[in-house]
């Protein structure tokens, strides 16, 4: 809360309670995450366009174009509210920027902490969360592709068992199927061929109906839930540090938001001091109480209260005008009138 220009300057006015480093640290902070917000908000929406509308809308609740949107739009209004807010010195906007980050915090660390407690509950709805993805595999590119991803890095296929690719209506294995993929896997459930060339798309034909050790030879037979849980369990230090990486900057910005706000209430107080003691210099607290100032003024009398001099009395002033009247006395022996 700069002075304006051009005006006096009061006492104390030149100081200011808020701190520079703070204010443009936290603008810079804020400033980075919206431009990332903004690049996650494009990304999703042009992966969302890219694709056919009756196929977009058969997997919202696992797509990952709206899920990249969503979270960059909240993101985007999280860090616009800190970003103006710290530009501005707005308090409003900095209690809500740091409100709804905190809010976010403890969001985070509770689903960490009930996800730990209740694992068996966690892994059933992960398994959830997989079969959904399965059923609609053909019908989301983005979705398609992060399952391919997910079996190659884990070597791993389907949920449970390389047979959950039955709920699939592409590899379901019924008999009035009319698929060419009936009864089979996607590629990326099949075995590294060592100097492949071309990838061999149909490497998974028929495989469902092998049984798990013909089908070992040629696919991945583990689940995917499986070798997610011990993956887990062999990168708990990987994962606490990604998940402390990702509260640093959010307990960081709870804190220069904090700080700065407590900066421009003390601010707002010293101006509210300042603009007092120009109204008023001597209530200045510490100053000697100011004595109080009697003016005495004459007391006028209206003429015709004042009664006028008669003249006998203004003859009896003049010496030797009436018998009687005393001489005045003669000089004494050092020359004074004598009395």
């Amino acid at each position: 809360m700069a002075r304006r220009p051009g005006a006096p300057a009061a006492y104390g006015e030149e100081f200011t309670f808020v701190s520079p480093l703070v204010k443009y640290l936290l603008f810079f902070f804020n400033m980075l995450f919206w431009v990332i917000s903004m690049v996650m908000v494009a990304v999703g929406v042009y992966a969302r366009l890219m694709k056919h509308a009756e196929a977009a809308l058969a997997c919202l609740a696992v797509d990952p174009a709206i899920l990249l949107i969503v979270v960059g739009v909240l993101m985007f209004l999280l860090t616009f509210c800190g970003c103006i807010g710290s530009l501005r010195e707005n308090i409003c906007l900095l209690q809500t920027f740091s409100l709804c980050l905190t809010i976010v915090f403890l969001l985070q660390l509770a689903a960490g902490i009930l996800g730990f407690v209740f694992s068996d509950k966690a892994r059933g709805k992960v398994s959830e969360i997989i079969n959904n993805a399965i059923v609609h595999y053909r019908d989301d590119l983005d979705l398609q592709n992060l399952i391919d991803f997910g079996q190659k890095k884990f070597s791993c296929c389907g949920g449970n068992s390389y047979k959950d690719w039955s709920q699939n209506m592409y590899f379901n294995c019924s008999e009035d199927n009319p698929s060419r993929e009936r009864c089979s896997v996607p590629y990326s459930c099949c075995l590294p061929t060592p100097n492949q060339a071309v990838i061999n798309t149909m490497c998974g034909q028929g495989m469902q109906a092998l049984d798990y050790l013909e089908a070992s030879k040629v696919i991945y037979t583990n689940g995917c839930i499986d070798k997610l849980v011990n993956w887990i369990h062999s990168n708990l230090f990987l994962l606490g540090g990604v998940a402390l990486g990702l509260a640093i900057p959010q307990l960081v910005g709870i804190l220069l938001s904090q700080i700065l706000v407590n900066q421009i209430k003390d601010q707002i107080k010293l101006q509210l001091y300042n603009q007092q003691h120009r109204a008023d210099p001597w209530s200045r607290v510490g100053r000697i109480e100011r004595p109080s100032r009697k003016i005495l003024r004459p007391i006028r009398c209206p003429l015709s209260l004042v009664a006028a001099p008669s003249h006998d009395f203004l003859a009896s002033l003049a010496p030797g005008r009436r018998t009687g009247s005393p001489e005045p006395p003669g000089p004494g022996p050092s020359g004074r009138p004598g009395h």
